[in-house]
């Protein structure tokens, strides 16, 4: 039995986590949708467990949750590719997992030492082109192609991660929070999008926002025109981040510029070809309607969506979280359960293990059975995920 107070706040995250509305919820469960209601804004502090537990079983979370009260983690806002054409529901849904995320993010790194990122000064920087030179310097990656952005910016203290969502309209996201008076950014992209250019992409778009943009305003107040300009620097900088303007330019100043050459620079760039048609008119190789006859074409041809070496270019995922939660299982800091246990315990937070997995992105049953796996220490560019059992 549960002693607590109903709290109201939780029905609707977990309703907004599963993508619901309360008629959604209603028609599910088969109870008037003015009893949802009335649970979710408080006006009955007392409802009927039978209710409850049907809400518990229809959206899979465990009782427990909803009487646990709010945590005091200070959230930023939520930067959104493609935040104009996207239904409100989803991104709704999607910034309630991001909270619940940087709410575990907040549990590992009381045992955890992630590595450390340093923000870029931009004092003296004026252009979405010269933060991102600024920030390829700053990190040293020269002027190179860039291999691999999850590792990358993962390695500079952003986790990456990635959910399934309920549409394609939705790429990448991110999010910060606070932690012992730092800003913390965590990025998710959509694992609906398997193609690797797209999502490089879509990961250094995220990243313009880190570097460029204030996070203490709620970016759903913005007016249109305000958050079109947001998006246009973000795009800028990703643009100019994966494709910078010497080694890219020496690239294409002398190319013949067709789809099968773009292709060849697709193995090198890992950038769509879409993305390096757009950069070459930026760069002045081409002009603006040598650019748009080059989208006309990849329209005509079918190539829009799906360009050449979408199905043979890969990434790696996501590993910072994960192999994080896999070393405090491995060095017996938690067994499964305690994980779960002590996410309720300590941070308010009672989560199946499959809904943690999720958000994680962790392999299915990891906290659900112990695997026994190979000793793990993780070495990232000079960077040690250590661990350490507070007590």
């Amino acid at each position: 039995m549960n002693k607590g107070i109903f709290n109201g706040n939780r029905l609707g995250q977990a309703r907004t986590y599963n993508g619901y509305t309360i008629k959604d919820l209603a028609v599910e469960i088969g109870h008037p949708r003015q009893t949802i209601s009335s649970y979710e804004n408080g006006k009955d502090i007392n409802p009927n467990p039978i209710i409850i537990q049907k809400i518990s079983e229809a959206l899979g979370f465990p009782i427990p949750f909803f009487y646990e009260q709010d945590g005091d983690i200070k959230v930023g806002s939520t930067y959104f590719r493609a935040l104009l054409t996207t239904n409100k529901r989803y991104r709704d849904q999607q910034i309630q997992k991001m909270a619940f995320l940087s709410t575990i993010y907040t549990f590992i790194s009381s045992y955890i030492k992630f590595p450390i990122f340093n923000p870029l000064d931009l004092q003296n920087i004026t252009t979405p082109e010269d933060a991102a030179e600024s920030l390829r310097n700053h990190w040293g990656l020269g002027i190179k192609p860039i291999e691999n952005i999850i590792f990358t910016v993962e390695d500079k203290g952003i986790p990456v991660t990635t959910f399934e969502t309920p549409t394609d309209a939705i790429d990448a996201f991110s999010q910060m929070i606070g932690i012992d008076n730092k800003n913390i950014y965590l990025i998710g992209y959509s694992s609906n999008k398997t193609s690797a250019s797209r999502i490089h992409f879509d990961i250094a778009h995220e990243l313009g926002h880190i570097i460029m943009h204030e996070w203490s305003e709620d970016v759903e107040a913005l007016t249109k025109e305000e958050f079109k300009e947001r998006e246009k620097e973000a795009h800028l900088f990703a643009s100019a981040f994966l494709l910078p303007k010497d080694s890219f330019y020496f690239d294409i100043k002398n190319a013949n510029l067709t789809i099968p050459m773009y292709t060849q620079l697709k193995k090198k760039w890992k950038v769509s070809i879409a993305a390096m048609s757009r950069r070459a008119y930026t760069l002045g190789v081409t002009s603006y309607d040598e650019y748009q006859n080059m989208m006309r074409l990849l329209q005509r041809r079918g190539l829009r969506k799906d360009e050449p070496l979408d199905d043979v270019l890969t990434t790696s995922k996501p590993t910072l979280l994960k192999m994080a939660v896999q070393m405090l299982l491995d060095e017996n800091i938690f067994t499964p359960k305690e994980f779960v246990d002590e996410l309720a315990y300590s941070f308010n937070l009672s989560l199946e293990p499959d809904k943690i997995e999720e958000l994680l992105n962790l392999p299915k049953d990891t906290l659900a059975v112990k695997i026994p796996t190979h000793e793990l220490r993780l070495i990232k560019g000079g960077n040690i995920l250590a661990f350490s059992k507070r007590g």
